[in-house]
């Protein structure tokens, strides 16, 4: 399930559904408005396979990695938030949701820096 946090933009999100991209955004499908970000960790362990798309750099940490989730901190500007969620979703990396779970993900115009669970170091691919 693709998670998008309260800030990511209206537009984004409709460029999002008119793609026919799957996903639910916190306030509207699924949580709550206003969720603080202590709240969403605890909220992704509820559900089955999320992937949590934000423009929030404090989701970017090792120790956030777990199983159960998926973590993408987007480190471009709040209107390419869609085609860089599009560019993740489509990666050979993570384009199904079972290579996604287990990481952090730090996505940028220049490549995508990976936490995986256990890793010591993060990871770099760059994009095809």
């Amino acid at each position: 399930m693709n998670i998008l946090d309260e800030n990511i933009l209206e537009s984004q999100r409709e460029r999002l559904a008119a793609q026919g991209v799957p996903f639910r955004q916190i306030g509207y499908e699924i949580g709550r408005k206003g969720m603080d970000d202590e709240e969403i960790i605890p909220f992704l362990l509820q559900l089955s396979r999320a992937t949590f798309f934000t423009h929030d750099l404090g989701v970017y940490k090792r120790q956030l990695c777990h199983v159960r989730y998926c973590l993408v901190y987007l480190s471009v500007g709040k209107y390419e938030a869609a085609e860089f969620i599009r560019r993740v979703l489509r990666h050979s990396e993570f384009n199904i949701s079972v290579k996604r779970m287990g990481t952090v993900l730090r996505v940028s115009r220049s490549g995508i820096s990976i936490w995986r669970l256990h890793a010591s170091e993060a990871e770099q691919v760059g994009w095809p």
